[in-house]
């Protein structure tokens, strides 16, 4: 299906903003992000991560693109693998509360689902198949400690995702966290297969034609991405942080398998601070998503936060900001309530249409140029504030609330945050008493009963608005 509107994402490869296109012949856009380890309950700066991926996948929709996304559950790596002999248990066992709850903090962040999260456990054969490919070509060797190794000479394009020259790379900057690093050619070559090592891995390994081992991180993604999507994959997300040396070892590793181009558009997402800095167990101010809800924050306010700050400016988290997410989406949530308490007929007003039309160019506009999260949510609240401005005249009419509630519904497609479900705009009939009481209680001058019943009101959490068509109630 061809887009209604040009959606342009910064390349970080060529960096420059380019077209986002589809280029199989079958015209699907094809979409690999970078999912978690699932070693330990994921963080907010994961999600940080996961949510604009899900903005992405959402634009993609809400611009007319056919999308299929992969998306991996990393359940074999040094970490997964330490935590299951630490505690002497099957990896397949050690992982699985890591990948329900990670499950579990998607639904709650109103993330979608996507159409397949392969677990490297189940693609072990793909990686062996990579590697002996890249063995017959010369562009892998097996080192004198039995692992096998990608050689970066091989690839003579190497660094140009990063922008990094070969000449520059720095010991162990392949990632691999390999202690022995003189059984390299290169010290900048990375692991394909670790040959296993009983200390470091257990009874944690795979047969393969290299020996017993399993495999290193960097061949995984690249077996699960062309194993679902093909040998090349149209868009590939993930954190600024696997630019290097993750991504470019996927691109080199694959397409010297291939022979084929391997990404036509990488997007990378920004670190994620806490207070202005480095998210650390040690400092304090490491949280998980859990963790918030424990405070008393909701999914829906951690998922608003980690949206407004564009995607490649970093985000300073604070709970203040929380506060803030909070504050505007109870305000949203109030104009929601008015619209749907608007009872007057006729027809929309004229400046309705053209303030409707307007905000809905400016909210497609922002998205289609690097989905510009920030700007986007500023057209919805200008869009807040005329409605109000139109509702507080008494100009706006059933008719045109509910053209309002239409597209706040659309917008909310690509947002997946708005609070515009019927259950949250229902006010309890023994508050809208109260209310009724508290309002007589006034006209009689009996400002005691007024009083009371507006503590009360406070109490469960709501506060009364005087309106031109006169008092409601609305969330605090």
């Amino acid at each position: 299906m061809k887009p209604d509107i040009l959606l342009k994402l910064y390349n970080t490869e060529t960096r420059e903003m380019e077209d986002v296109r589809a280029h199989g012949a079958d015209g699907r856009l094809r979409m690999y992000t970078c999912g978690p380890t699932i070693y330990n309950f994921a963080h907010i700066g994961n999600f940080r991560t996961y949510v604009f991926e899900d903005l992405l996948r959402r634009s993609l929709k809400f611009f007319g693109f056919d999308l299929v996304q992969a998306m991996n559950l990393t359940d074999v790596d040094d970490k997964t693998i330490t935590g299951a002999t630490a505690k002497k248990m099957p990896l397949k066992e050690f992982v699985e509360p890591y990948r329900v709850a990670f499950f579990e903090d998607l639904e709650t962040l109103n993330i979608e689902k996507v159409e397949f999260y392969p677990a490297a456990t189940d693609y072990i054969d793909e990686m062996i198949e990579m590697i002996e490919k890249l063995m017959e070509n010369g562009s892998a060797y097996r080192s004198p400690n039995g692992s096998i190794y990608f050689s970066i000479r091989s690839f003579s394009s190497y660094g140009r995702l990063s922008h990094l020259k070969l000449d520059e790379l720095k010991a162990n900057a392949s990632g691999d966290n390999e202690a022995d690093e003189y059984d390299k050619d290169n010290i900048s070559d990375f692991v394909l297969w670790k040959a296993h090592d009983p200390e470091r891995d257990g009874k944690i390994f795979w047969e393969s034609p290299f020996g017993p081992g399993r495999p290193g991180w960097h061949i995984e993604c690249s077996a699960m991405a062309m194993k679902l999507l093909g040998e090349s994959v149209d868009i590939h997300c993930g954190g600024v942080d696997n630019m290097f040396p993750h991504h470019e070892n996927e691109i080199a590793q694959s397409e010297c398998c291939s022979g084929t181009h391997f990404v036509h558009h990488w997007v990378h997402v920004e670190h994620l601070l806490v207070d202005h800095k480095k998210m650390s167990k040690s400092l304090g101010n490491f949280y998980t998503l859990r963790d918030l809800l424990n405070r008393g924050y909701t999914g829906r306010e951690v998922r608003y936060l980690l949206l407004s700050t564009h995607y490649r400016t970093q985000l300073n988290f604070t709970i203040q900001g929380l506060d803030a997410a909070r504050a505007s989406l109870e305000r949203i949530e109030a104009l929601v309530i008015r619209l749907h308490a608007i009872e007057e007929t006729g027809e929309s007003p004229p400046a309705l249409t053209e303030l409707m039309k307007t905000a809905d160019h400016a909210f497609k506009e922002a998205l289609a140029h690097d989905i510009n999260s920030s700007a986007a949510l500023a057209a919805l609240f200008d869009l807040v504030r005329d409605l109000n401005v139109l509702a507080d005249t008494g100009t706006l009419t059933r008719t045109g609330a509910e053209r309002a509630l239409h597209l706040l519904e659309k917008w909310d497609a690509v947002l997946g945050v708005l609070p515009l479900e019927s259950k949250e705009l229902e006010i309890p009939q023994e508050l809208q008493e109260m209310l009724e009481k508290r309002e007589r209680a006034r006209k009689e001058k009996n400002f005691q009963v007024s009083d009371e019943m507006r503590q009360e009101i406070s109490d469960r959490g709501y506060l009364i608005e005087d309106t031109p068509q006169g008092a409601r109630l609305k969330k605090r």
